[in-house]
């Protein structure tokens, strides 16, 4: 059986009149904005997967017609694997990215233009979501349940993430060998594990989740690949308190996530530092909160895609593209983009490109999906 992917959520269509531009510079903040796709329907890839193999200016997105690159600065696309593929990830020095077509995982060479078969999945592993590569790029990592049935067609989309969180299915991490194609289990249990993300320092060592309702959960984790090391990265302190959306800092750190302490009443980007356990926290008013935030290469800044007022935050003005910087213990921000048109049941997705001058998201706010593209520009001064 394929890999299903349940928790897809096509964009809702807006009517919006005309062709989406190709390029212009938002008037409420001065920043220039780039269509990067040509296909309605084209997504870049979720938050914390790189998108970027080896390049500062050529990124990865799916489009209706299979998986593609784009470069940023001439918005040439070319396609790279026909069909449906999914767990897309990036490497990040290699100029390599690895995908499931089912459950037959694949290496793309972005230079050569040739694909080569990695690794069989087994036939009984059938859900899963996201790839994610090791810093030395010899594993790929992933989480699936096995032989579980969670769900049925007939259920209302509103009900997967509670039903399969209920289900208590048999779940595990596993790593490929990219080389040998070997296939090895990391870790086995019955919580749901999701959002897989290796370090970006030590190939070993990998963050994920125990999925489910936020408030339920003890959610943010990392274990060694020999299945060593268990650890729990924020417990939390309160009723109701809230951790998600976790991502690695660049140098390895830290991990950083959302945190509302509690849910909907007030909002932090929150961090680990691995080695003491320090916690760090940056406050944001509930209009500058986003659903997902990310960190430039450098580690020297964030972004997050902002929210709608039917959102946890509730918030009356926080429809844009931000732009965070750390100082003196707060996180002082900036506009990027208006996304007064955007229609929140599509996330934006926000990630830095390598060289930090771009932030890559999608959008509907021109009615059908494209990724975009918005400069940076930033001047500490």
């Amino acid at each position: 059986m394929a890999i299903q992917y349940p928790f897809f959520r096509t964009a809702p269509i807006m009517k919006v009149a005309g062709e989406p531009p190709v390029e212009w510079v938002d008037p409420s903040s001065g920043h220039r904005v780039v269509r990067l796709t040509q296909e309605p329907g084209s997504q870049s890839l979720y938050f914390h997967q790189n998108a970027f193999p080896g390049s500062d200016s050529t990124t990865v997105f799916q489009g209706p017609r299979g998986l593609c690159t784009v470069n940023i600065r001439t918005r040439e696309v070319e396609l790279r694997a026909h069909g449906e593929v999914s767990h897309v990830v990036a490497a990040k020095r290699s100029h390599r990215v690895y995908f499931l077509e089912g459950n037959t995982l694949y290496e793309a060479h972005v230079d050569r233009k040739e694909n080569r078969a990695v690794a069989n999945l087994p036939a009984e592993w059938t859900w899963g979501a996201g790839l994610t590569l090791n810093a030395d790029e010899t594993l790929l990592a992933g989480t699936t349940t096995e032989n579980g049935r969670w769900y049925t067609e007939a259920m209302p989309r509103s009900r997967w993430f509670s039903a399969l969180f209920e289900a208590h299915l048999p779940t595990l991490i596993y790593t490929v060998n990219i080389k040998t194609g070997e296939i090895r289990v990391v870790l086995r249990g019955k919580d749901w594990f999701n959002h897989i993300q290796f370090s970006p320092t030590d190939p070993g060592l990998v963050l994920y989740c125990h999925e489910g309702p936020w408030h339920k959960v003890d959610r943010i984790w990392t274990v060694r690949i020999d299945g060593s090391g268990l650890r729990i990265v924020h417990e939390r302190t309160m009723a109701m308190e809230i951790v998600g959306h976790e991502f690695w800092n660049p140098d390895g750190r830290i991990i950083w996530y959302d945190q509302q302490t509690p849910k909907g009443k007030e909002f932090w980007l929150g961090g680990t530092v691995l080695a003491t356990g320090e916690k760090l926290r940056y406050r944001l008013n509930r209009d500058r909160w986003s659903v997902h935030y990310n960190v430039s290469w450098d580690g020297k800044l964030f972004a997050g895609d902002g929210s709608s007022h039917r959102m946890v935050a509730k918030a009356k003005d926080g429809k844009w593209i931000y732009l965070y910087h750390p100082q003196g213990g707060e996180l002082k921000w900036k506009r990027l983009v208006n996304m007064a048109n955007h229609d929140y049941g599509l996330e934006p997705n926000v990630m830095f490109t390598p060289d930090g001058q771009w932030v890559v998201f999608r959008s509907n706010m021109h009615g059908k999906v494209h990724a975009y593209a918005v400069e940076v520009f930033y001047n500490e001064a």
